[in-house]
């Protein structure tokens, strides 16, 4: 495992569209269908990293505060498959499930997606506002595993209650940090 720093995608970029596969219901998600929103967050994560596993409950913590929000909310996966087998559909399906996820998590079979949100590592969090503009990208917060730094998910919490109370989201920003993304040969 390499340890990895967001690229950090320019703020105010335009979301990139896409339409993938939910591996719980089955149904292609259009992130452009999703219209009339306060917010977007979509986060790059997948089963097997550390960096993701010590966050996750945080993190569902986190998701199940904003679930009654106007914001739309996606998990991607986006790695090798083939490499790692954990972080297949049928794994994915099977941790939303037992994780009773409330929000997509979605396959990026062909990492186009991972590609054009120039995404690094997992956890990789973007946050657009209601224009579909990046407003926020990087770390949940400052907690790594093994830092004995709580989860709390501050960082990404300013970011969506800036865009829920039409604020401006502060530009001071951190890179998150983890596993790579594992890209195909």
């Amino acid at each position: 495992m390499a340890l990895t720093e967001s690229n950090m995608l320019r703020l105010g970029t335009e979301a990139p569209d896409f339409a993938l596969p939910d591996v719980v219901s089955g149904k292609i998600v259009h992130l452009f269908s999703e219209t009339n929103r306060d917010g977007y967050l979509i986060m790059f994560i997948c089963n097997h990293c550390p960096y993701v596993v010590h966050i996750m409950d945080g993190l569902l913590k986190l998701l199940q505060d904003y679930s009654g929000k106007n914001i739309f909310i996606a998990a991607i996966s986006s790695n090798d498959v083939d490499s790692y087998p954990q972080d297949g559909p049928d794994k994915m399906k099977e941790l939303a499930l037992t994780k009773e996820f409330k929000f997509p998590y979605l396959y990026d079979e062909t990492q186009e997606i991972a590609k054009v949100y120039d995404a690094a590592c997992t956890p990789d969090f973007y946050v657009f506002d209601r224009n579909k503009k990046l407003v926020y990208r990087g770390r949940m917060d400052e907690s790594r595993p093994q830092s004995g730094i709580p989860v709390t998910g501050r960082d990404l919490r300013k970011a969506l209650d800036a865009v829920l109370n039409g604020q401006t989201v502060d530009e001071v920003q951190y890179p998150s940090m983890g596993c790579n993304i594992k890209w195909k040969k």
